[in-house]
């Protein structure tokens, strides 16, 4: 059976989308779409797009129509601020047949709000940092010998490490505090500071063994495997070196996350041992910066979510990692 897949924001995941088009073995296309033409996620594809921006009103409108002129089955966001808005037009892609591979509204609003995802761990009782919504709260508790440095400061629905810094002081807090607001102000994540007004956070460091996982549900939401990986190395706020590991404790976190969460397809963690208790730093309802390392251990999820779009069966060992492989990135200059 032939099957045409559509990437939205391909920008520099090639490598996954290549993924896809091993399993695919001919039998289909591969389409990608940008609002750049001059990315590296364009090279693996049969087809590729330039899109209207995610926040124009044109955006879905004009995925809508490519999707029902190309025959489109299956459609794969790959960026963090392409979920809310595919996540909640999905119904309208479900009339045209076409199958968009994302986690529900409230799922996407969990994982992309950091003030949200810290509350809903909190109260399902995971481990996870105490974290301020404003400058003045945070000041206060640390007047009442609650809290105190060092403190990560971060944007409250931010991505690939955008104005996060690391503070040990009051005086550096209150320059890192406006340091960050400028950088959100100034990038995509102003989008989402005009829906939440209060768009910094404060929250305190966690130091200890960092810990990256793949928690793997199926396309109706079922639990299926947790991979786990441990960070060698971090670049630009995505792993550069991890090495798979076998750790039942933290299976059974990505399991239990799952059933709480009940996402779709993969949810990449980002956590950090500390005391022996591991800390949830951050959650992703999408392919994470570390799941090739899952991939090169033996994982195969682009194989699996084809099978499920299919309506076939998969095995088990799709999902079984092979321990001690350890991986790194590279950086490759191809020609366009």
């Amino acid at each position: 059976m032939g099957l045409n897949i559509l990437f939205t924001s391909a920008g520099q995941r090639g490598y996954l989308i290549g993924y896809f088009r091993e399993e695919l073995k001919g039998e289909g296309l591969i389409h990608a779409g940008n609002s750049e033409m001059n990315v590296s996620g364009f090279l693996p594809a049969d087809r590729v797009v330039q899109t209207p921006l995610i926040y124009n009103e044109n955006y879905i409108p004009f995925l809508l129509k490519y999707c029902e002129k190309h025959g489109i089955d299956a459609l794969i966001p790959l960026f963090d601020i392409d979920l809310p808005k595919l996540s909640k037009y999905r119904k309208e892609f479900d009339k045209i047949g076409v199958n968009v591979i994302v986690s529900a509204p409230d799922v996407i609003e969990i994982c992309s709000n950091k003030w949200r995802l810290y509350h809903f761990l909190k109260e399902h009782g995971f481990y996870t940092k105490k974290t301020f919504i404003n400058l003045e709260n945070f000041k206060k508790s640390v007047d009442g010998k609650e809290t105190g440095f060092p403190v990560i400061i971060k944007p409250r629905c931010g991505m690939g490490s955008i104005g996060i810094d690391y503070v040990t002081n009051m005086e550096d807090l209150n320059a890192g505090y406006q340091f960050t607001s400028k950088r959100i102000s100034e990038t995509y994540l102003k989008y989402e500071q005009e829906v939440n007004e209060e768009a910094v956070l404060i929250q305190e460091k966690c130091v200890g063994e960092e810990y990256n996982l793949d928690v793997i549900n199926d396309l109706d939401n079922n639990y299926q495997a947790t991979i786990v990986k441990r960070k060698v190395r971090m670049r630009c706020g995505e792993t550069d070196c991890a090495v798979t590991v076998q750790n039942k404790e933290l299976e059974k976190l990505g399991e239990a996350i799952s059933q709480t969460l009940n996402h779709t397809g993969n949810l990449d963690v980002d956590l950090i041992m500390e005391n022996n208790k591991p800390y949830i730093i951050d959650m992703n309802a999408r392919f994470g910066g570390g799941y090739p390392f899952s991939h090169l251990a033996g994982v195969n999820l682009p194989k699996a979510i084809i099978k499920w779009i299919r309506g076939e069966l998969i095995k088990e060992d799709l999902f079984r990692a092979e321990y001690g492989v350890k991986g790194l990135k590279d950086i490759v200059i191809k020609k366009i």
